[in-house]
Formats: structure tokens, C-alpha cells, sequence
């Protein structure tokens, strides 16, 4: 069973659809109770981080869900919820949760032929081994939609990066914790191929 954290956020039905499409039953929950009984669960998000974090907090489960984390839970982070993943965002000078030390900046692009938001595909090579990560070859490629990007204080976090006037972070992760600022459940066979691993995965 994968449960998937509602917020307020989340491209819920996608990610759904996606845990189907792997044989994986899910379960949306909106509570405390939710998650303290999941076995793994799924952080999606879309939208500003600032109305993420709020969601978090109005809905009481800001301490459960980092709970989950340090006890050891298989936990999964996409796009809002890898960037609500770090201390803090540009995005509204927005304070977040900490699971990985580092912040989530604006892209501020010399560039004028690439706008702002980086939408469509793009290559992501990894640059640390990661079990979520297995099979990836370069060429590779997922679906992103975002206007900040993901910068860990310590390359130690991070497990692959895409190149968009220039070269930043795309998949972070630490301990049980992994999070992709691209979107597996948009982004065809290699995100099934990941979502698939992630439900595999001891969070070791």
C-alpha cells in the first residue's frame, strides 16, 4: 500500500493513476492518523511553496510527516514536495521543513532564449548511486514544470541533475528520504520504472 499525502497541493489523480499503472493499491490521506499508519508514502505537490507550507501546518501533520521521515518510512517527495523538503524557499521567503539542509531558489536565467517556468522534458544523469535511480542511462529524460530549482547545501544530497542555463539538482535525497524535483507520474516509462523501485524500496 503507498499512501499519498493530500495537502492541498498535489496532482493527486496523476500520481493515482500511476500507482495503478505499477499494480500498487494507494490511499489518500489528509490526517495524522494517515500517516502514522503508512508503510511508504508519497509527498507530491504542485504550486508555491509558501500555500504548501500552510497547508501543512493548518492541517496539523507537519510534525508527523517529518516523524515518518527519521523513523525510518519509505517517503517519496515530487516537485512542491521536494522543494518544501529543504530549510527554506525563495518562493515567498518561505521557512520548510528541513529534511535536507539547503535551499530552493528562483532561476535567474543570462540565457533569454530559456524562460521561466522550465517546462517539458530534460535529461537527468546521475551523479550518485541511488536504488531509485538503478537502470538510468544517460539520455534519459523526464517531465518537469517549475520556476525554482532544488540547491542542497552538500553534494552529499544529491543524487542526479538536469542542465537548464546551467547545471542544478533534480533528484535530492536523505536516509529514507528521496525527492525529484521532475514528475514520474508525467514522465512515461522511466518514471514508472521509478515509482516502481520506490515501491520496493526499505528507505535504505
Amino acid at each position: 500500500m503507498i499512501t499519498i499525502l493530500d495537502y492541498g497541493a498535489g496532482n493527486l489523480r496523476s500520481v493515482q493513476r500511476a500507482c495503478r499503472a505499477i499494480g500498487k493499491e494507494e490511499e489518500v490521506v489528509r490526517d495524522v492518523d494517515g500517516l502514522r499508519r503508512a508503510e511508504r508514502i508519497i509527498f507530491p505537490g504542485i504550486g508555491a511553496a509558501r500555500s504548501a507550507m500552510d497547508n501543512l501546518s493548518e492541517m496539523g501533520v507537519v510534525e508527523a510527516l517529518v516523524e515518518c521521515v527519521e523513523q525510518g518510512i519509505p517517503t517519496l517527495g515530487i516537485c512542491i514536495g521536494a522543494q518544501v523538503a529543504l530549510d527554506r524557499s525563495e518562493e515567498g521567503d518561505t521557512e520548510c521543513l528541513g529534511l535536507i539542509p539547503g535551499t530552493t531558489r528562483l532561476f535567474q536565467l543570462d540565457d533569454p532564449t530559456l524562460k521561466v517556468p522550465h517546462i517539458g522534458w530534460n535529461e537527468v544523469r546521475v551523479t550518485q548511486p541511488h536504488p531509485l535511480l538503478d537502470g538510468l542511462e544517460p539520455g534519459d529524460e523526464f517531465y518537469f514544470v517549475h520556476s525554482y530549482f532544488l540547491d542542497p547545501e552538500s553534494d552529499e544530497h544529491c543524487f542526479a541533475v538536469s542542465d537548464y542555463g546551467g547545471e542544478f539538482a533534480v533528484a535530492i535525497g536523505r536516509g529514507s528520504f528521496f525527492a525529484t524535483q521532475f514528475h514520474p507520474e508525467k514522465s512515461g516509462r522511466f518514471g514508472l520504472e521509478l515509482l516502481s523501485r520506490f515501491a520496493k524500496w526499505n528507505g535504505k
